[in-house]
């Protein structure tokens, strides 16, 4: 093999008879390192931007959530809350109460969803983070406060510190309704207005609604139930530790999530954008290896002398074929590596320095450059299908070359 490497270099650097199979040869390499790099860069944009996405989530994610297997609402939340708080590892576990209500200021009005929270929520979230207008503040001696996301801000027309109260409606949970007095189905309460958040993602600042878990309690109709139980985890715990400990104080009358199971149909669809992206990509490569078979299929044209040559020197079709399948993976080799070497260098300059910036406002932006980060899984599947494009390649070289040789034994 050494021997058919050498040949095979040598034909590589020679200058050929025919100028076309120089530029040919010269396309093929060209196009495996473009498309190698591009894969490379692609797949590290998707998973920058997963991490921005994931990221800003997390925000106001909780760490684990703990919901009902059936039923909306967990009986007893704030005993189910005492049980995990108790757990090793765990540092606060609290109820939250959320579902939707009708919301109204002045004239404007808008389906918005209510989440309950304790009025210390900031202390063991990150809401603070995204604050742009006012304090983060549910209760205090004069009233209860909401603080609304940035897109019920601008339908309904508020903003902290106005004197008129919002008012929030929801449907009663029991009872009957009277139809000659219609608003009696629902239950009404009002509070101000503290503050507005905005995270820059359509899930939280669409519709959502932070108020004290008393006056969400008292809206829907609840006693002690809860939507859901919010677990922070004590710093150095073992994440998957403590889900299985919750799991198995619990029973199965509920489940237990991270935040990538809570953010699952997200994260699945930035994954799916993204093998898409690299299915397209390797159709592209595919068709830079058909540029590669094609240079060989004229080297092997152009070197019948040569084979001849070989042939009487005593060389066997075996050895003849190493030689172009050498040059096929010299190639294949040569534009794969040329490949990821630009693909890496491109990807960790704009992670460490942010070459290419986005278009638009800075400050209004989450981030001014291309979000990247290289994995090296990434890397060993670019590695692996290149590969497997050089199997092909050498396999489609070899029946060229044998057909080739029997042709000329005829």
């Amino acid at each position: 093999m050494s021997l058919a490497f050498k040949i095979a270099s040598r034909y590589l650097r020679s200058k050929k008879a025919h100028s076309a199979v120089n530029i040919i040869s010269v396309i093929s390499v060209c196009g495996i390192i473009i498309t190698t790099a591009a894969l490379i860069c692609v797949l590290s944009v998707f998973n920058g931007f997963r991490d921005v996405i994931m990221g800003r989530l997390a925000l106001l994610d909780p760490q684990i959530a703990v919901t009902a297997t059936e039923g909306k609402t967990i009986a007893c939340g704030d005993s189910v809350a005492r049980v995990i708080a108790a757990i090793d590892g765990v540092e606060h576990a609290v109820p939250v109460v959320q579902d939707n209500a009708l919301a109204i200021f002045a004239e404007y009005q808008m389906p918005v969803k209510i989440k309950g929270v304790p009025t210390d929520y900031n202390h063991f979230s990150c809401i603070d983070s995204v604050i742009i207008d006012g304090n983060f503040l549910l209760s205090d001696q004069v009233a209860q406060y909401a603080v609304v996301g940035v897109g019920p801000a601008v339908q309904l027309h508020v903003r902290p510190g106005y004197l008129r109260m919002l008012r929030l409606y929801a449907p009663k949970r029991v009872g009957n309704i009277n139809l000659a007095n219609p608003t009696g189905a629902f239950r009404t309460d009002s509070l101000f207005v503290s503050a507005i958040f905005q995270l820059q993602q359509s899930k939280y600042d669409n519709d959502l609604i932070y108020v004290p878990i008393d006056f969400a309690r008292y809206l829907f109709d609840y006693e002690n139930e809860a939507s859901q139980i919010e677990v922070v985890l004590a710093p150095g715990s073992d994440q998957a530790k403590v889900i299985a400990t919750i799991e198995k104080q619990l029973g199965g009358r509920f489940k237990v999530k991270d935040r990538l199971m809570q953010q699952a149909t997200a994260y699945r669809l930035v994954n799916v954008e993204k093998w898409m992206s690299f299915l397209l990509l390797t159709f592209i490569l595919i068709i830079a290896t058909f540029n590669v078979i094609s240079s060989l299929s004229l080297l092997i044209i152009e070197k019948d002398d040569s084979i001849a040559t070989l042939q009487a020197l005593g060389a066997n079709n075996r050895q003849i074929s190493a030689i172009f399948v050498a040059e096929s993976w010299i190639i294949t080799i040569a534009g794969t590596v040329a490949g990821l070497l630009a693909g890496l260098v491109l990807c960790l300059g704009q992670q460490h320095f942010g070459w290419l910036k986005l278009n638009g406002d800075p400050n209004a932006m989450i981030i001014n450059s291309y979000p990247v980060k290289v994995e090296f899984t990434d890397v060993f599947v670019v590695v692996a299908l290149a590969t497997l494009i050089g199997l092909v390649t050498s396999a489609v070289t070899t029946l060229i070359v044998n057909r080739r040789i029997a042709g000329r034994a005829k």
